[in-house]
């Protein structure tokens, strides 16, 4: 497994991740073990959770059961700020609620520091001068080693690092947002320029828009067993007509060439320059080695730029 620098930092992370919110939820304690442990026979290092992950706490709570001596071997993300219970007071970026929270997800995780804590959404209640300062007083505590952003839009990424900048405080190394052949508008173009002026990785989540870059569905082939033939809210978000046009020009693409439409995926996100590393859930240990294959096809300038008239439409 290749591995790259995330952003302008030194910590090196896998070019495939795991993203782990199917565990508590979709997976058990089991199921999550086996997906947990063929990531790391495979060479994942990046396992990115939240602590609202698993019906709340469930996800970093089996990841701390599961990890016991390989948690020394793993770059750990976690992220707050997303509501944590059923009030609406456990949530947001204040100094008060960081400080409980993170707390409470080393618990959960069973460890003394995470490598990676990301802001999940913005709050809209909070200067941002508050929320940079408590992560700074948390990576100065030794508590986490880096900070990262997600769901952050362009101008407040740029406000962040400028705001850190000036107070010499910790500054965000990367940006979690969602990214695929499909979905490109909510990083290109303004996000992925302010990412490229701070030197930010990024760590897209939903690389296969929820299954439809799988090459397990066709228009006219909806397996009874998918996410997107199960839940109408991820069917009304990919399933149009654009979408489905993409999807059959791209599996002709990738099958002229000797490759999936999975691998087309994977790949090209892989190969796209903002890009460290490739956040993939898992629910079964076959799909975790299936993505971490899937992400080896080195597409050529004249390739990308084909796969760009296709998608940019």
């Amino acid at each position: 497994m290749k591995e790259r620098n995330l952003g302008p930092s030194g910590l090196r992370v896998s070019v495939v991740g795991l993203g782990c919110n199917n565990f508590g939820a979709k997976l058990d304690l089991e199921g999550s073990r086996k997906v947990i442990h063929k990531a790391l026979d495979t060479g994942i290092t990046l396992f990115d959770t939240a602590d609202m992950y698993g019906n709340r706490g469930g996800s970093e709570t089996i990841i701390g059961e599961v990890l016991g001596t390989r948690r020394k071997d793993i770059v750990l993300a976690t992220k707050f700020g997303w509501e944590m219970d059923d009030t609406g007071r456990m949530r947001g970026a204040s100094r008060r609620y960081i400080m409980s929270a993170v707390e409470a997800s080393l618990k959960r995780l069973k460890t003394d520091w995470i490598d990676l804590y990301q802001y999940h959404k913005p709050d809209p209640l909070t200067p941002l001068e508050e929320t940079l300062a408590t992560l700074d007083d948390l990576v100065r505590q030794g508590k986490v080693r880096y900070v990262g952003c997600s769901n952050m839009p362009a101008w407040q990424v740029a406000k962040s690092q400028e705001i850190a900048r000036a107070r010499n405080t910790t500054t965000f190394i990367s940006c979690q947002d969602e990214y695929s052949l499909v979905v490109r508008n909510v990083v290109e173009p303004q996000l992925a320029a302010a990412m490229e002026h701070y030197a930010l990785g990024l760590l897209p989540f939903f690389p296969l828009a929820s299954g439809l870059l799988s090459g397990k569905y066709a228009r006219n082939n909806m397996p009874a067993d998918g996410r997107l033939s199960q839940a109408q809210r991820w069917a009304d978000k990919y399933l149009s007509d654009g979408n489905w046009t993409k999807v059959e020009k791209l599996e002709v693409f990738a099958k002229a060439r000797g490759h999936t439409l999975l691998e087309l995926a994977f790949s090209w996100l892989a190969c796209k320059a903002p890009v460290t590393s490739v956040i993939a859930g898992a629910t079964t240990p076959a799909q975790v080695e299936a993505n971490v294959k899937a992400a080896g096809w080195e597409l050529t300038a004249e390739e990308m730029a084909e796969v760009d008239k296709i998608t940019a439409a």
